[in-house]
């Protein structure tokens, strides 16, 4: 009643006015408000919990595999995920491999019936074949930050018991297990956490039941292999694709970076997707999606760790998303008689103590890199034929950047600069930016393969150019 006590004591003759409800501001009722909000909050929480836990209860278990004592060991049993109402709630960092499957019935002893006699080779809902993908994806709810780690399918690596060999086959070989252990043994001794396999008839289900997803095609892309009733047919430009679309944007590798350049579209699908789809509403269609897709998928993550799985996701920055591919180059023609993605080792070292927490002897790691040993490529992503790029390539190279050079563009047109830290080094990344003054850094592996840094020159260049050309006149 403060409002109705100033009025009297302003004016000792006015006579009280009737109280106007839509102007007092109860304090009480600012309290029910925040009561009922909170109630509302526990009781989607409970709704979300209730439905997992159906979920979990009368469908089958999400894990498929049976793994003996040994193999299950390999992966870290520690809790991951709070208890009570902290149930999703991540409480320490934690890896996962996760393996995209593409099974064909020759790669399983006992083929479904209904894949006999059609005169192609379909793909069967197994997992255990060739695993086609391969990433591993760091949650660290002490940095806020989700790192995804992609693996060439054909990276050269040493398997316990079979020697060197394609990467890609350590699941047909020996499961989750020894693909984890192939893993860690590349990556410096990382530890894993958990595993998931999803196998390719699941993920365009999983992206239609996220609503498909908007991309921008970089190139027509067309390819057909009738062996497996494979059709490729997408136009290049920026499109919503559902599920099987996607599917056939992830699965064409038939340019000239071959399965890199696949890498490349898998990471600007993921991001898409994550942009798109990924958010606190998620979380409550996650029981749908689940059932949608739950036949699919096979991992040692229980219903409750996946949502704190992607309850984590859903609450962390977009800048704080980094996505790298492991550091290595092509294996030449004559160098094998298969081709390999050949790893390097020092670069994998230097990747995995920045981003995955290994521990290493020296801190050269915090310490930046001598602009002139780095290769900055530059591509031209404004969407224009003849973007003059000279003025930049002249400021970079006054600011003690001595390897500069005009790559091939991606093909994708950008409103705003991006300044791709190819190799993972985002400090590296971030002083290129602070030199320019304009653009976004971003931690991925879609720029330029030779490059440390790649600068994807958008829209917002051609309103810098006219004084990079003033400050770079010889």
């Amino acid at each position: 009643m403060t409002i109705h006590r100033r009025s009297a004591q302003g004016n000792p003759s006015a006579k009280p006015s009737k109280p106007n409800r839509r102007s007092i501001k109860n304090p009480k009722s600012g309290r029910w408000v925040w009561f009922w909000v909170g109630m509302s909050g526990i009781a989607m929480v409970s709704a979300t919990a209730g439905a997992l836990l159906a979920v979990s209860l009368t469908s089958k278990p999400l894990m498929q595999a049976n793994l003996s004592a040994d193999e299950a060991a390999v992966f870290d049993s520690d809790r991951i995920s709070g208890g009570g109402l902290r149930f999703s709630e991540l409480t320490r960092p934690v890896n996962i491999l996760v393996m995209g499957m593409s099974v064909l019935p020759p790669d399983v002893q006992n083929a479904p019936e209904e894949t006999k006699n059609l005169g192609y080779l379909p793909q069967v809902n197994s997992f255990d074949g060739l695993a086609d993908v391969m990433l591993l994806i760091r949650f660290d709810p002490e940095k806020k930050k989700l790192v995804m780690l992609s693996i060439p399918r054909d990276t050269r690596v040493e398997i316990e018991g079979q020697g060197m060999k394609k990467i890609n086959s350590t699941n047909l070989q020996g499961g989750p297990a020894l693909t984890a252990k192939t893993v860690s043994n590349l990556l410096e001794g990382v530890g894993i956490d958990r595993y998931m396999r999803i196998n390719v008839l699941g993920v365009a289900k999983l992206i239609d039941a996220l609503g498909g997803v908007t991309v921008y095609v970089p190139r027509d892309m067309k390819y057909q292999d009738d062996s497996q009733h494979l059709y490729i047919n997408l136009k290049k430009g920026k499109q919503h694709l559902n599920g099987e679309q996607a599917l056939q944007l992830l699965r064409f590798r038939h340019d000239e970076n071959g399965d890199i350049g696949r890498i490349q579209r898998q990471q600007m699908v993921i991001r898409a997707l994550i942009d798109q789809s990924l958010n606190p509403t998620t979380l409550a269609q996650l029981p749908k999606v689940l059932n949608v897709v739950k036949e699919h998928i096979d991992t040692n993550l229980t219903v409750e760790e996946l949502l704190a799985l992607v309850g984590f996701g859903a609450r962390t920055n977009r800048s704080n998303m980094q996505m790298l591919m492991l550091p290595g180059r092509f294996s030449e023609k004559s160098e094998y008689e298969a081709s390999y993605w050949i790893p390097y080792k020092r670069r994998i070292h230097a990747m995995m103590a920045q981003h995955f927490d290994l521990e290493t002897e020296t801190d050269s790691l915090s310490q930046l890199v001598d602009p002139a040993s780095l290769r900055v490529a530059i591509q031209d992503n404004t969407g224009s034929e003849e973007t003059n790029l000279r003025p930049l390539v002249r400021s970079l190279i006054k600011a003690g950047y001595r390897n500069v050079y005009i790559a091939k563009s991606s093909g994708v047109p950008l409103d705003v600069t991006h300044i791709v830290a190819q190799q993972g080094d985002g400090n590296s990344a971030d002083l290129i930016r602070n030199n320019l003054g304009f653009g976004e850094v971003r931690v991925e592996s879609t720029g330029n393969l030779g490059s440390d840094i790649s600068i994807q020159v958008g829209k917002d260049w051609l309103e810098q150019r006219g004084l990079f050309e003033e400050q770079t006149q010889p």
